[in-house]
């Protein structure tokens, strides 16, 4: 059978099929007949090469991931030049038509710009707004280098033939601030394959001897608002004196350390739990047993457009969530979740302690979101969206 189309897809801030949202996308487009290559760090236990499902995967040596301003510097220099290197030799060797490129970092048009001369097409996968993410991260040090972040997405839309965005709000943008056509741009939504990611029985082992069970999945950055959950906690079980939660954080980040130690002077040994990152049966087997699920991420300049992973795997497992009121995180979970006053601590607390005193409450949200994830949110829906941002790269619209 001949092939779709040769796609070479990028991706830095993490190893494939490590990062699900790239990993979904080349497997749906293997599947529909595209020869599939993947460039992107090599981490912990992944072979420099390995053929997996049809994608061939090359992994480059990853030594420092940063997390400070001046050590992105150091890891993008590395990572953009392994990049090229093995671009140069994919090309020669496998050949690609497309440049699939996954921020951040918007860098990845310089890794196109050579070879455009050559007729490869530029897309652009937008995973992050890397401008507001440095606000976010941090807060009040913008200056140049913000300044550099806002031309580099400028370039970065300025080289793409196609963007593919997580949602709306980031289409907008690419409309809006990258002055791109609407027939351009295409939203692909992260969403969890229903047929992998699904419940299992609850293990009770996970609640510790506790009652109940509040869980968090997801990065653990600067970002992401674990100390808002923190300090939520502290309230919850020595202030009100509930002793009944416990609370389960899994997932990695540079930001892991910090939030460990912050728990520690809270006194919140005992209530709280740290996993780092573990396996997806894992994930399923605690969110299947969870009461309620957290979302803390504040709302700040970035979060306010991003869709969160976390809130749509919920979703899955049919479980209610507690979120601050996010554009996106609104948008996807609607009757899921229940919303806390914006960045406010105790709010966020009194509202997951309402939702575990009404378990019939609890129920409802639960089938409402995993029936909204099914009918309209699944990665199936998702796929349709991908496929048509590739015939139009392809030149394969009317």
């Amino acid at each position: 059978m001949a092939s779709a189309g040769k796609v070479l897809v990028l991706v830095e801030n993490l190893s494939v099929p490590f990062d699900r949202r790239v990993w979904q996308e080349s497997l749906a487009l293997a599947r529909a007949g595209y020869q599939v290559s993947v460039i992107c760090p090599q981490m912990v236990d992944k072979k420099p090469f390995e053929m997996l499902e049809g994608v061939a995967i090359y992994r480059y040596p990853m030594p420092y991931t940063a997390n400070r301003a001046i050590g992105y510097a150091w890891e993008y220099s590395w990572a953009m030049l392994w990049t090229f290197v093995y671009a140069c030799y994919l090309f020669v060797r496998r050949g690609f038509k497309v440049i699939h490129a996954c921020n951040p970092p918007d860098l990845f048009f310089l890794i196109a710009l050579p070879f455009k001369p050559f007729g490869v097409k530029f897309l652009f996968d937008q995973h992050d707004l890397c401008p507001e993410t440095f606000e976010s991260k941090f807060a009040g040090r913008g200056g140049i280098i913000l300044n550099i972040l806002r031309k580099l997405e400028r370039l970065t839309y300025r080289t793409a033939n196609v963007v593919i965005s997580t949602n709306e709000s980031y289409r907008k943008i690419a409309i809006e601030r990258g002055t791109l056509k609407p027939e351009q741009t295409f939203v692909v939504r992260s969403s969890p394959d229903l047929k992998k990611f699904s419940p299992l029985p609850p293990n009770v082992k996970w609640k510790r001897g506790k009652k109940f069970l509040a869980a968090y999945l997801g990065t653990m950055g600067a970002q992401d608002g674990l100390d808002y959950l923190l300090r939520s906690a502290k309230l919850i079980s020595q202030e009100w004196g509930r002793d009944d939660i416990h609370f389960l954080l899994m997932g990695g980040g540079e930001n892991l350390p910090v939030l460990q130690q912050m728990a520690s002077e809270l006194g919140l040994n005992d209530v709280v739990e740290f996993t780092g990152r573990v396996s997806n049966e894992q994930v399923r087997e605690v969110l299947s047993t969870a009461d309620v699920c957290v979302a803390p991420d504040p709302i700040n300049p970035l979060n306010t457009h991003c869709t969160m992973n976390k809130i749509l795997e919920y979703m899955a497992m049919s479980r209610p969530i507690v979120s601050y009121r996010l554009t996106e995180s609104e948008y996807s979970a609607r009757e899921a979740a229940v919303y806390a006053r914006d960045n406010d601590v105790e709010d966020f607390a009194n509202q997951i302690l309402a939702l575990l005193e009404n378990p019939a409450q609890r129920a409802k949200m639960g089938e409402f979101g995993n029936r909204r994830l099914r009918d309209e949110l699944s990665w199936e829906h998702s796929t349709i969206q991908l496929l048509r941002a590739y015939d139009f790269a392809f030149g394969r619209t009317k």
